[in-house]
């Protein structure tokens, strides 16, 4: 930032009467204050304050690109919000840097009263971030899921992702994120959901958009999601249920539940609640269930272990299958199953997990069986 002496100060004119010179006070309007500018998309944003005793004066902006000898006049703001004034500069060049200061001017003398100071923006070249690869999407009921890679982070200047919804070739943002995961609570079951993801860097430059991915919500028991137990408690825990419509999701700390979900440095933990005994390894599975028209390499998990269970927390992978033995609502022993789809973040950095489930109503059943 550098200050330059642009401050316009006329001091009166002197007028001769009755044998005497007389100084004429010329109205010199309030300096503007607290004059800031940046760069951001493509623009420089000048911004600054009115003076006190701002007289709805209009102002003038000039800018010079520091190697030039003089200013030139570039725009006249005459309104402002809130006490607060603003310019966008477009007729910028990557690789330069420009001066601005801004001048307050009395418009029936054209008398101006600059800024006490200028200030340099440095324009960068307009590189953005790689475009996010690998974009997925998990359809839950009543909401999708959305991850995507991290090669975006191997910009220095990376800052963060848009998220847009393609409606026909239209483009609608839906949000913005730092982290590689995007939680849509407006996806309604039924309905064909596609998305891209861009990434954008400190400057505001924004990639292109990566390749489209859709998914259609629908309800069952299948894309079930909780959060971390220290990120969003209320909806941590979960609770087998014997009708897939009653949502099984409950707060970590509900004495009711029969598994919570918790993070650390060394990943997601499944941590059983009263009266539930976990198997202490996951089992490698491509789905919850195989049927008739399940791929011919189709893997699940189809009768529980019957011993071997601890009451201890187990840390979960992504593919796996998990198997619990709960006390039901009906007091007595029955076998359940999580298969974990996905472990992620979502939009505001929460960790997250997203599931299918199968609960066994008969007591001490092993079989897996997951209703039709």
């Amino acid at each position: 930032m550098r200050r330059v002496a642009t401050r316009i100060a006329v001091l009166g004119l002197l007028l001769a009467g009755c044998g005497e010179d007389v100084v004429v006070p010329v109205y010199e309007p309030a300096a503007p204050e607290g004059l800031d500018a940046w760069y951001y998309a493509g623009e420089v944003i000048v911004t600054w304050r009115l003076g006190a005793g701002w007289n709805d004066e209009p102002f003038r902006v000039y800018s010079k690109r520091v190697s030039d000898p003089s200013y030139f006049f570039i725009a006249e703001v005459t309104s402002c919000i809130g006490g607060e004034c603003s310019y966008r500069d477009t007729n910028i060049a990557a690789g330069q840097s420009y001066d601005y200061y801004v001048a307050a001017v009395d418009p029936s003398s054209g008398t101006e009263t600059a800024s006490d100071y200028s200030v340099t923006v440095d324009i960068p070249q307009p590189d953005p971030p790689p475009v996010p690869a690998g974009l997925e999407v998990v359809a839950l009921d009543g909401a999708t899921y959305l991850k995507w890679g991290n090669g975006a982070r191997a910009a220095s200047d990376f800052s963060f992702y848009r998220v847009y919804l393609d409606v026909a070739g239209d483009a609608f943002l839906l949000g913005e994120t730092d982290s590689e995961g995007f939680l849509d609570l407006l996806a309604e079951n039924g309905g064909i959901y596609t998305y891209f993801v861009s990434s954008v860097d400190e400057w505001g430059h924004e990639s292109a958009g990566s390749a489209t991915a859709s998914g259609i919500p629908r309800p069952d028991y299948h894309g079930e999601w909780i959060y971390a137990f220290s990120d969003v408690p209320a909806s941590s825990g979960f609770h087998f249920e014997i009708d897939e419509n009653t949502y099984p999701i409950v707060d970590g700390a509900d004495a009711l539940r029969h598994f919570r979900l918790e993070t650390d440095v060394s990943g997601w933990w499944l941590v059983p609640g009263p009266g539930t005994d976990v198997y202490p390894v996951g089992f490698s599975t491509t789905s919850l269930k195989c049927g008739p028209a399940s791929d011919v390499d189709c893997v699940d998990l189809p009768v529980a272990p019957t011993s071997g269970y601890l009451v201890q927390d187990v840390l979960l992978d992504a593919q796996y299958s998990y198997v619990m033995r709960v006390v039901g609502d009906d007091g007595l022993t029955h076998y359940g199953v999580i298969r974990v789809e996905m472990l992620g973040y979502d939009q505001n950095g929460d960790a997250i997990m997203i599931f299918d489930w199968a609960y066994q109503l008969e007591p001490d059943s092993p079989s897996l069986v997951v209703a039709p």
